[in-house]
Order: C-alpha cells, then structure tokens, then sequence
C-alpha cells in the first residue's frame, strides 16, 4: 500500500483563502479532486492525506466534504484557532467527522516561535488528546526546541512534523543546527516525521545530491516505523512534478530492506493516521 502523507488542495478567493500569492503562478490556481487523481496517474498511489493550506474553519469544512466525496483521499488534517474559547468545543466536532484525522495549526507563520506550548493553548491540546487526533507540525528549525517541550509534556499526543523541519539545504552551519534539534526531537517516541517537502526547500542552483544525507539524517534518528513520504503535491509543482519526488524516493530507498521501503511509503502513514 502507497499512501502518499502531505498533499492539498484549494480554491483561490475562496474557503478563507491566503496563500498561494499571485507571484507563485506555477500553483495560483485551483487545485480539486480530479487534479490530484491526474497528478497520481499511473504511480500506484493508494491513498492520500489531505492537508490544510488555509487558517479557516471554512477551509477544513470544505476539504472535509470534499474527501468524503473522494475513495482516493483516506484522511484530512484540518485547521482549528487552538487559541479560540471555544476551541475544544469545535475540536470534538471535527473528532466526530470520519475522515478526520488530525489538526495543523500553521506554526511557521506566527510571530512567537513558542506559540504552541503557551498557556491558553492547553485546553486545545487537551481536547486533540482526548479524541486520539494527531497534530502536524509546520515547523523549522527554530521551532524545534519548543516541539520537543510539546512532546515531552503531552506523551499522548501523536505528533508528526511536516517536511522534516524544512532543513536549510545548502547552508551547512545552519544544516548542522538543524541535524541536532531533529535529533533532540526524534527521541521522544510520540513524535514522527515526514519525508515531504525537501525539494521544494532546495535552492535552486543546487545539486539533488544534498537531498540523500538529509534524508538519511531523518531515517536514522527516526526510523522507518516513525518516517512517512508524502509529496507536498502541488507545492511540489514549484520545482518539480509529483513523479520526480516520488521517484526520487524510490531511488533512494533502492538500497534499503523491503520493511523499510514499505513502511515509509506507506504503513506508517496508515498506522499513524489510524486509515
């Protein structure tokens, strides 16, 4: 089973739309069901995951309908304001929709890198406790400290940082600080991580070799039984297609047992998102 981890999907100027920006004309466009289903043409793909991209309620109710329309896309990780007061009231709403299987809070772009462990968020974590659902975490590097501090405080709460914390290919020193708080955070057994998005964060006069060490980096302190691939489709489309990632995954783990090609290109998707 293929169960890509990360993908979305958006309508501009709709559902509470922010982002994709004009500039960004390679994805500022529509992006529905049948573009997804395009895109996995031909791979084999199982299942999917569909992510929010927007900060809205709107947006969560919409992709919500829309998986339930869609065999293809096995969950949905929506967006919640944890900041809200009634927060834990919409969290065991959204628990009781089907395909719900997790919440992002969108991390990078807040102004306080330790928004997440404050104090008038708890009752939002609570809430994803008490209803098993598991918490993405759009993160970088500097946000790691304060994930690990999330996943030491909250050992019930599946936690599963998206793009491996965008590590800053290219930039060695700053690679090197990366490699030791994704370490730090890979200790704490609640915590996963997903093989998505890396390269999107590859600039662009760089070589994909840098891509190799990164991924062994977060498959040696993961594991492949806490290591996920999901193609961060259509982000993906900024510097590539979904095929390139995809096969570029499949390179890599050519060398790899078969446990461990089945459980990060699948099985532990399924198991962490309970599909």
């Amino acid at each position: 089973m293929i169960i890509d981890a990360h993908q979305h999907l958006w309508r501009i100027g709709q559902n509470g739309h922010e982002w994709p920006t004009p500039d960004l004309g390679e994805i500022y466009h529509d992006f529905g069901p049948e573009d997804l289903a395009a895109a996995c043409d031909g791979l084999n793909i199982d299942g999917t995951i569909l992510v929010q991209s927007q900060p809205s309620d709107a947006d969560t109710d919409w992709m919500l309908a829309v998986a339930a329309a869609t065999p293809l896309i096995r969950g949905v990780v929506g967006w919640t304001d944890f900041a809200a007061a009634e927060a834990s009231q919409r969290i065991a709403h959204l628990a009781r929709q089907p395909k719900l299987k997790g919440l992002r809070p969108m991390l990078q772009g807040l102004p306080q890198d330790d928004w997440i462990v404050r104090e008038d968020i708890r009752p939002a974590l609570e809430a994803m406790t008490i209803h098993d659902l598991a918490f993405d975490a759009l993160v970088y590097t500097r946000h790691l400290p304060f994930i690990d501090q999330l996943a030491r405080h909250n050992p019930d709460l599946r936690i599963v940082i998206d793009h491996g914390a965008k590590p800053p290919l290219g930039h060695p020193e700053d690679m090197a600080q990366w490699q030791g708080a994704i370490s730090a955070v890979a200790r704490n057994a609640n915590v996963s991580c997903k093989l998505s998005g890396l390269l999107t964060e590859m600039p662009d006069e760089q070589n994909e070799d840098l891509l190799t060490p990164c991924a062994n980096h977060l498959l040696a302190v993961f594991g492949p039984d806490r290591l996920m691939w999901g193609s961060d489709w259509p982000v993906i489309l900024l510097k590539d297609s979904y095929s390139h990632w995809f096969n570029w995954t499949l390179r890599w783990l050519t060398d790899k047992p078969e446990t461990t090609q089945t459980a990060i290109m699948g099985e532990t998707a399924r198991r962490f998102y309970q599909l």
